[in-house]
């Protein structure tokens, strides 16, 4: 690799000096995969810390450099909510793609169980985020604490749309991919599923491991887990105090009846989410200021290396670049 010399005369290689030209200097490694890594950087045009996701086109297998990365880089660059991971450009460098994205300082959802009040708020958002999403016809397909971030004012941040796609109403999908983890029962049997309901089953496992911090079936053995999904056998820790609200919410949200199984506008009015008449007027103006429809969103043909987590002793347990994924998307 050609190396440049920087402002402090220290050799620094071509990406950087590139990056350096477009006003980035990089800083320290957030996470890396098997052909992506992820860095944090310092934006001189915007005055502020951001994420630079560096994507290796000759380490990535064909399909993804050909079907999934024109797609994610389609959709990322058109989000415009607050609890969407917001892109600010992407360009392409010596056969590297080169994202760069908003900065969440404060991690994801792997944190351990967060006090019910809280959960509450975070989930409000992560609905929010999901319900913007299906309102443009996108479904993001890897939902997961994980791809679940949290800026510095801890508020949800929906990232990374390597599986994400567009659909029509009515579309029934018989592609499958994302976290074995937080797959319905109907996409690990393989069968044709409505593509949104992709999405509402891994809501309703990301809300009970932000209560619970545990996963709510175990995915080492999948086609156990398939028979306890099935069996509806979600148990909760009787050490945790977990509403009856609440966990009537997660049990209507990994309903096996995909006609029962509940829609995100059922869930703003279950009862663990009301809120105040007040609190909701304001919430109501907010909301529709908020989740307007991406303008001139164009729709093609419907058509990454993380951790996951385990069930283990009431704890999340890190599994890195170790989950069993689906990826015949």
């Amino acid at each position: 690799m050609s190396r440049c010399a920087g402002k402090d005369g220290i050799l620094i290689s071509d990406e950087e000096c590139e990056l350096r030209q477009r006003g980035y200097v990089l800083g320290s490694l957030l996470g890396e995969g098997s052909y992506a890594k992820v860095k944090s950087a310092h934006s001189d045009k915007l005055q502020k810390r951001v994420a630079v996701k560096i994507i290796n086109k000759k380490k990535a297998p064909k399909d993804f450099r050909e079907k999934f990365l024109p797609r994610e880089l389609d959709i990322a660059s058109k989000l415009d909510h607050p609890n969407t991971i917001k892109m600010f450009e992407y360009f392409e460098f010596h056969n590297k793609v080169f994202i760069i994205m908003e900065y969440c300082g404060h991690g994801d959802l792997l944190e351990g169980a967060l006090p019910e009040d809280v959960a509450k708020e975070k989930f409000k958002e992560l609905v929010s985020a999901i319900d913007y999403l299906h309102k443009n016809k996108i479904v993001h397909r890897d939902l997961k604490c994980e791809n679940v971030l949290l800026d510095k004012q801890n508020r949800i941040k929906v990232s990374d749309y390597g599986f994400s796609r567009y659909f029509n109403p009515g579309d029934i999908s018989k592609t499958f991919c994302g976290s074995a983890a937080y797959a319905a029962p109907e996409i690990l049997q393989g069968t044709p599923y409505h593509v949104p309901l992709h999405d509402i089953w891994s809501m309703g496992v990301v809300l009970y491991i932000m209560v619970c911090a545990s996963m709510p079936y175990d995915d080492s053995n999948i086609k156990k887990m398939v028979k306890d999904q099935l069996e509806r056998k979600v148990a909760f820790s009787k050490t945790k105090n977990i509403s009856d609200n609440c966990k009537d919410l997660i049990h209507k949200i990994l309903e096996v009846n995909v006609k029962k199984r509940l829609p995100i506008t059922s869930m703003l009015e279950h009862p663990w989410l009301q809120v105040s008449s007040h609190e909701k007027k304001l919430d109501r103006h907010d909301h529709s200021q908020r989740l307007g429809l991406l303008p001139n969103l164009a729709e093609p043909n419907p058509g990454s290396s993380s951790k996951t987590q385990k069930k283990s002793a009431g704890k999340v347990v890190n599994k890195s670049h170790g989950e069993q994924v689906i990826q015949q998307c």
